[in-house]
């Protein structure tokens, strides 16, 4: 009997793909470094800040700011800002438009949903609930769910994994390099949204596919993309 191929799989990035996080991150990020006396960062620094946990976050900032951080006080930084943020969940962040009917789109379609995320997950788990959005995904990874995160393919391939999935059948939709580098590692076709945080245009991290709204997301560019990348296996 020849075995029935597993579903296709659609993993989402968190962060600026599936909600705009933007004024809860920067809002505890300052509240954190207050406490060492940094200038509060805003919107346009966002994009240079996030994308590798909340630990490299506090580093970049304190970078961004010409200050030095003592190897020491990093724990009790990050601690308080992962207080601050946990307390505030969900605060003002918010799905993007669209994509809630997209999610039930390719649901109904027959194709899994996953997130893939550098969050950590005592963040992005709560995050996603209070938002009524971890009902529709099979699996959750985050930035501590493995010993490596994205860009590292392991990453990806521990979340299809996790979500019965098939790397032959499977892309990965973010908004930032290390969501398209992370899915080039593992050989599997990308699409990159245009209104999340990368610093660098969308197109030029040469993602398989760009959209600028869910709405084009459909079923059909899913399985189109699975046949590209089936092709190209």
């Amino acid at each position: 009997m020849t075995p029935r191929p597993l579903s296709p799989l659609a993993i989402f990035d968190l962060d600026g793909t599936l909600v705009d996080t933007a004024a809860d991150l920067i809002a505890s990020l300052n509240h954190t470094i207050a406490i060492a006396g940094l200038a509060p960062v805003t919107y346009e620094d966002i994009t240079h800040l996030v994308g590798q946990g909340a630990r490299v976050t506090i580093k970049r900032a304190f970078a961004l700011r010409e200050k030095e951080l003592p190897e020491a006080g990093l724990e009790p930084l990050y601690e308080r800002l992962i207080e601050h943020y946990r307390a505030e969940i969900p605060g003002k962040s918010r799905p993007y438009p669209g994509i809630v009917e997209t999610l039930d789109a390719l649901s109904q379609a027959g194709i899994t949903l996953a997130v893939c995320t550098n969050k950590t997950e005592v963040l992005a788990r709560p995050l996603l609930e209070e938002l009524d959005l971890m009902k529709y995904f099979a699996a959750l990874t985050c930035g501590d769910s493995f010993e490596f995160r994205k860009p590292d393919a392991r990453h990806i391939l521990g979340t299809i994994e996790r979500a019965g999935g098939d790397p032959k059948r499977t892309i990965m939709v973010g908004d930032s390099i290390n969501d398209i580098l992370a899915a080039r590692n593992a050989s599997i076709p990308s699409i990159g949204v245009t209104f999340g945080y990368t610093d660098v245009p969308m197109a030029e991290l040469e993602p398989d596919v760009v959209i600028d709204d869910f709405a084009a997301l459909t079923p059909a560019l899913f399985e189109k993309l699975v046949a590209k990348g089936a092709a190209a296996a």
